[in-house]
């Protein structure tokens, strides 16, 4: 992020813009929305200019900027259709110790104006770097659209009444409140009755969330999918949205932790196969206490939170303590990784049976049915194998299983940085070794990914 996004406080404080033709008018028309005093430095404004100033929305001085003209000012734009005008007067506004824009010139500008939807007082700017203002218009556009009129109406009311509103508790209580006025109450009153109307229903609502009792402590123990934030479920979204705590597994992406909510603390509960990690009593202690405390917990599991997520465990002790829960189902890596591969985890002749296996467990690892797992023809889904990947094959060729039989190593699956790796039982452990993959990796036994190259335009293959 090399532009910092804020919003500057600018009623009363002085703006400049050098210029009066196109660039400075299309700088205008949004400046104007502002409480800022207006400065226009150009020897011969456009006719819309001169007509704003004589209504007082603005102040012209028709000569060029000079020294001095940009003392006090907050921001400064350099708007005069010239690239040698606009550096000078971009110099002088600097050494003035104003902040400059330059318009239509990325590298010069010490900041830059983003495109904006205006629901006064709701505002949502967006920005592009300067990499794609086609993009920015068209998520303006789609904003607009999807953003009500009377938002800003809504918006305004609910602002006066933030105070009355801070009868209720800090935390759930209160957002419950905002929440049912933004997204129900209020639009439906919005809808046919003036600000006065609203206010009074703004009234009746508070008085109702006064008389509710509070809201006991609940989690949700919720799949967070294989890594790719488009692979979230709608629901597992917006539990995130509405989370006052998420505990998350060491796999979850950074990616989805952002979509929590900013004010949601965070508390990492990672395990690591023969690595540090947090045991899982320790975990579950966590869960209840914040649940007692009042607050909606997400227990945020990569993939399934049913497949390898301990989550019987979880769900017994917080029934043991009475806390309310819930599941909200994942994406699990097996999936994501036969995607990423081109190929179905069942197929028709091939095998009617799919095995969902660990490499280690707690005990060090795994032991499982290796003489039917070595029959030609079967596939499993085999999590947390790198390390044991010599202790799986050594238990696989022992009980028969093919040399040959295909084996894919998928890293990463659904991410930016997916790796396959394309090998053989007979090679597994040693391409393993040699392909150093750091990331998380599941081994799909008994497929290989589709021959055509173009099946796989977004991974790196890796073929040992």
């Amino acid at each position: 992020m090399q532009h910092f996004p804020i919003f500057l406080a600018v009623a009363g404080r002085r703006i400049v813009v050098s210029g009066g033709g196109e660039a400075a008018l299309a700088k205008l028309r949004l400046l104007m929305k502002t409480e800022a005093r207006l400065s226009v430095f150009a020897p011969d404004p456009a006719p819309e200019i001169d007509a704003w100033a004589a209504d007082g929305r603005l102040t012209v001085i028709r000569r060029p900027l000079g020294p001095g003209d940009a003392l006090c000012a907050a921001l400064f734009y350099a708007a005069n259709d010239d690239a040698a005008e606009d550096a000078r007067v971009t110099a002088l506004a600097q050494a003035d110790g104003a902040l400059t824009n330059w318009v239509d010139n990325l590298e010069r500008s010490q900041f830059i104006t983003p495109a904006i939807v205006d629901r006064d007082p709701v505002t949502v700017a967006i920005g592009t770097e300067g990499a794609a203002p086609v993009l920015a218009r068209a998520i303006k556009s789609d904003l607009e659209a999807r953003l009500p009129v009377k938002l800003g109406l809504l918006a305004r009311v609910g602002k006066g009444f933030r105070k009355a509103a801070e009868a209720l508790p800090m935390g759930r209580a209160r957002r419950d409140f905002w929440a049912e006025y933004y997204f129900k109450a209020g639009p439906e009153a919005a809808d046919a009755k003036d600000e006065d109307d609203i206010l009074e229903n703004l009234e009746t609502l508070l008085s109702d969330h006064l008389a509710r009792k509070a809201q006991p402590g609940r989690v949700a123990l919720v799949g967070a999918g294989p890594g790719d934030p488009e692979l979230l479920t709608l629901k597992a979204r917006r539990a995130l949205d509405e989370a006052d705590v998420v505990i998350y597994d060491r796999l979850v992406a950074p990616e989805i932790l952002e979509l929590a909510r900013r004010e949601a603390v965070l508390i990492h509960a990672g395990k690591e196969g023969f690595g540090p990690s947090m045991s899982q009593q320790e975990i579950c202690r966590l869960i209840i206490r914040h649940a007692a405390e009042g607050a909606y917990v997400v227990r945020l599991k990569s993939g399934d939170p049913a497949i390898y997520g301990r989550l019987d465990e979880e769900i017994e002790a917080l029934e043991a303590a009475g806390v309310p829960w819930s599941v909200v189902p994942g994406i699990t890596a097996a999936s994501a990784a036969a995607a990423g591969i081109g190929q179905s985890l069942t197929k028709r002749d091939r095998n009617s049976a799919l095995r969902f296996l660990t490499g280690h467990d707690v005990k060090g690892f795994a032991e499982h049915d290796w003489r039917g797992l070595a029959r030609r023809g079967e596939v499993a889904a085999i999590y947390m194998a790198k390390r044991g990947a010599r202790f799986l094959q050594g238990r696989l060729l022992m009980h028969g299983a093919a040399p040959d039989t295909p084996v894919s190593v998928v890293e990463n699956a659904s991410r930016i940085g997916a790796r396959v790796l394309s090998t053989t039982l007979a090679r597994l452990a040693a391409d393993i070794d040699a392909a150093a993959m750091a990331g998380p990796a599941i081994l799909l036994y008994g497929l290989s990914p589709r021959a055509a190259e173009a099946a796989l335009p977004h991974l790196q293959k890796d073929h040992a």
